[in-house]
């Protein structure tokens, strides 16, 4: 149990003898008694004992009282003649027979049901102990639980009831947790390499320029052309990072901005964007763009037509196609974006979703940020959508 003080302790000369609480109690700093619940249990069966046996107990002393009536079949004024010798009113015996049973069975009866009520109240506050250990294990398990020790577990063995289910539930959330912070610290430590990597071109860009004391105006055009390039891949990275950011904060919350919009229009807006890119690889494109209403953020709905479409001409080879397709059906709506490409084992397309994950060979356009399937998933989640990726037998 735990007792709370509603003021602080006043200190004490050195001299007293310190008071030392009984074990299972704590002091807190205020005066409310609030007992544990092992204590709660315990009492909740100690007082469904007692009062069972109390109603036992009474039950038995009325069944005696009913009982016991030998000489109300006997004509009034009967003689009983007792053991002894002695001679006494039928009826008067009776009443002292009556007495003395009710008397006697109140007296052990009280007695047994004092000596069950504590050897049950304290057995179930044992076993109440047993029962709740290994929610002490859960508690003493979060309160160690940090970053660097989330590979524990509290590995409950028990029976199979409610607090191995709770158990299990732990472990399973901390490993949800677990994964949760590997994949921060990948994220934090690939948006770091990608940033460093464009700001590190264009320093050592520079550097060398500027050391070069035989450097011409060519030379500078050469390096100015480097750090733009370089910045506009930082700029696009951050961009990236920022709708990534937004998307993830709105999912499975209300939408900041609820329009109307069409899948179609996002994928014709996408595809007339990578038109020159499509034109330089020889792309053959088949599109079949009906029309597919969607109430939620414009920009984001855009952003993920636009990554998709830019995914399936990054991803694609010389020559190759690419395919989308829009539609719906009343309940749902879909965009549905194809390629050629190198061929991706299935197993491999979940890791695809992973945050700066660009698949396994080198690319026709120019290079990404890694970020735009994560973009897409996040989209689809703020708008209660989902998003498949199939691997083509032939590749893309």
């Amino acid at each position: 149990m735990t007792v709370y003080l509603t003021r602080r302790l006043r200190s004490r000369p050195r001299s007293r003898p310190r008071f030392r609480l009984p074990s299972g109690l704590r002091l807190r700093p205020d005066l409310r008694f609030r007992p544990t619940l092992r204590l709660r249990l315990t009492l909740l069966n100690g007082v469904l004992l007692v009062g069972a046996g109390a109603i036992l107990v009474v039950l038995a002393w009325l069944l005696v009282r009913d009982a016991l009536r030998p000489t109300d079949e006997l004509q009034p004024g009967t003689i009983v003649v007792l053991a002894n010798g002695s001679t006494v009113d039928a009826g008067q015996w009776q009443e002292q027979l009556v007495a003395a049973a009710s008397q006697e069975l109140l007296v052990k009866g009280l007695g047994a049901l004092l000596a069950i009520s504590v050897v049950g109240v304290a057995g179930a506050y044992v076993v109440a102990g047993r029962a709740l250990r290994p929610l002490h294990q859960v508690t003493s398990t979060a309160r160690r639980l940090g970053e660097a020790t989330l590979d524990q577990r509290i590995g409950y063995a028990g029976a199979d009831d409610e607090v191995a289910e709770l158990a299990e539930t732990f472990d399973a959330m901390l490993d949800r947790i677990a994964e949760a912070f590997e994949s921060q610290k990948r994220f934090v430590a690939n948006a770091s390499h990608e940033l460093r990597t464009p700001l590190a071109v264009m320093r050592t860009e520079i550097d060398v320029t500027l050391t070069d004391d035989e450097a011409d105006v060519a030379e500078f055009r050469r390096m100015a052309t480097v750090v733009r390039d370089a910045s506009e891949r930082a700029n696009g990275l951050v961009d990236a990072l920022l709708v990534l950011a937004r998307s993830e904060a709105q999912s499975g919350r209300r939408l900041g901005r609820k329009v109307e919009t069409d899948l179609a229009d996002g994928a014709r807006n996408a595809l007339s964007s990578m038109r020159r890119e499509v034109d330089r690889i020889g792309l053959t494109v088949d599109t079949a763009l009906r029309r597919a209403p969607v109430v939620g953020d414009p920009g984001l709905l855009d952003r993920l037509a636009g990554n998709l479409v830019e995914n399936a001409v990054r991803y694609n080879h010389l020559h190759g196609r690419l395919w989308i397709r829009t539609g719906s059906d009343g309940i749902e709506s879909w965009l549905v974006v194809g390629n050629t490409g190198f061929e991706v084992d299935q197993a491999d397309v979940p890791g695809l979703f992973e945050p700066f994950r660009r698949g396994g060979r080198e690319r026709t356009g120019a290079r990404g940020s890694g970020l735009g399937l994560s973009i897409v998933r996040a989209v689809c989640d703020a708008h209660g959508g989902s998003v498949r990726v199939v691997a083509q037998p032939g590749g893309g």
